[in-house]
């Protein structure tokens, strides 16, 4: 919109002007002159009005990093009426003035400072989400969204479906007059210049977006995605035995009607707990596989051919017999030990060898549990505890009920 009006019949001054009620309305203007690929910055504060970029403990951030926008200055209201609480919470001691009584109004925006001294919009702070891992600002999403050919609008939710998987993007779009949208071109397109990660998994085109009463968007009257919001690929049959036992399988733990042998898994809405479940679903079909191989083979037929080309893994029998009172290095096929080491692990263990049942390696993810164990200083990090307090003895003993019922 902005480029059609410096092209048709530009102002003399097009001012894009940033700022919240608890700052006077307007802290910073920008003026635009050009329209690029990024978003418009929010400018330079006004005067007697100061901007700071803030990390979590309240300290600046370097150029280019995203932290949380405050503003200070003259502008910055006294607090809400008959909120003290609220009041306390976002109207925070100014630590960068000499005056006792001066405030910051601490804005929710993420933004960063650029080159130029402007400061650009990065999103809300109560947008972000963990998706895989990695911490995403689901607004820098919606606005790459909305750069896509026939968009008109765009919004991006973080959803965990009622099998209780983790959470997952989902787009929603309405389309320019006249323009067609494709699950398959917005996913192309949006792979060009985002993260994997950061790519819905499914797209859900609608005709307008819900909005409340209030004429503001209605976030939780946005529909789950269907079947037809996911991405498939150009149709082919399964080939060969394999490929259609593992269609068959995908169809019925991602619930799709028919799976291509050049479909993607993660395309097709899945998610690291779905592929657990195929993963024990293949091998009660007799097929060999881990959770590795999937990931690094996605498509239908490329894990068809990691399958057909695997070994099964072959678990060694346990050597120690019920009852054995004498355990040598022979018996363990699974560790290589000397007989030394293994009287010390005897040793240690309440009651000797007669209480072995057997001795292997720990995993990697085990090694990794146990070095965190042994070097931590203030308490276990995999043990998490929780406080609760109770008004009356009544409702704590129904409390330890429920837990154990």
């Amino acid at each position: 919109v902005i480029a059609q009006v410096l092209k048709n019949g530009a102002p003399g001054h097009l001012l894009n002007g940033y700022g919240p009620t608890e700052a006077t309305t307007f802290s910073a203007t920008h003026e635009i002159k050009a329209v690029g690929e990024g978003s418009i910055p929010i400018g330079k504060p006004l005067a007697n009005t100061r901007l700071y970029v803030l990390d979590a403990r309240q300290q600046p951030v370097p150029l280019g990093v995203t932290g949380e926008l405050y503003i200070g200055g003259d502008g910055v209201a006294l607090g809400y009426l008959n909120r003290a609480d609220l009041t306390e919470q976002v109207f925070v001691a100014d630590p960068f003035s000499t005056d006792p009584a001066a405030r910051l109004y601490r804005t929710g925006d993420l933004a960063c400072w650029l080159a130029d001294g402007t400061v650009e919009y990065r999103g809300r702070n109560d947008q972000q989400v963990k998706i895989r891992g990695f911490r995403i600002e689901i607004g820098e999403i919606e606005a790459r969204l909305a750069q896509c050919a026939g968009v008109k609008e765009s919004v991006v939710l973080a959803r965990q479906d009622a099998d209780g998987g983790p959470k997952q993007l989902v787009g929603y779009v309405t389309a320019l007059p006249g323009a067609s949208l494709s699950v398959q071109a917005l996913r192309r397109e949006l792979s060009a210049s985002l993260a994997d990660y950061m790519v819905p998994v499914a797209f859900v085109v609608l005709d307008s977006l819900p909005l409340t009463n209030n004429g503001k968007l209605d976030r939780r009257a946005l529909p789950a995605p269907n079947a037809q919001a996911y991405a498939s690929r150009d149709y082919e049959a399964p080939v060969g035995p394999i490929e259609s036992v593992l269609a068959t399988l995908w169809a019925e733990v991602l619930k799709v009607e028919r799976v291509g042998r050049h479909d993607h898994f993660f395309e097709l809405g899945g998610h690291s707990l779905l592929a657990v479940k195929l993963i024990e679903k293949m091998r009660q079909g007799g097929l060999s596989a881990d959770v590795r191989v999937l990931f690094s083979q996605p498509t239908l037929a490329a894990l068809a051919a990691a399958v057909g080309n695997s070994t099964e893994i072959r678990v060694p029998a346990n050597l120690i017999e019920p009852g054995c009172t004498h355990i040598t290095p022979e018996m363990l096929p699974l560790l290589e030990i000397s007989e030394a080491s293994l009287e010390r692990v005897l040793a240690a263990v309440p009651g000797g060898a007669a209480n072995v049942q057997d001795i292997y390696p720990l995993a990697p993810l085990q090694e990794g549990i146990l070095y965190h164990h042994l070097s931590a200083e203030a308490g276990d990090p995999y043990v998490l505890q929780s406080q609760y307090a109770f008004d009356s003895r009544e409702r704590l003993e129904d409390f330890v009920q429920a837990l154990q019922s």
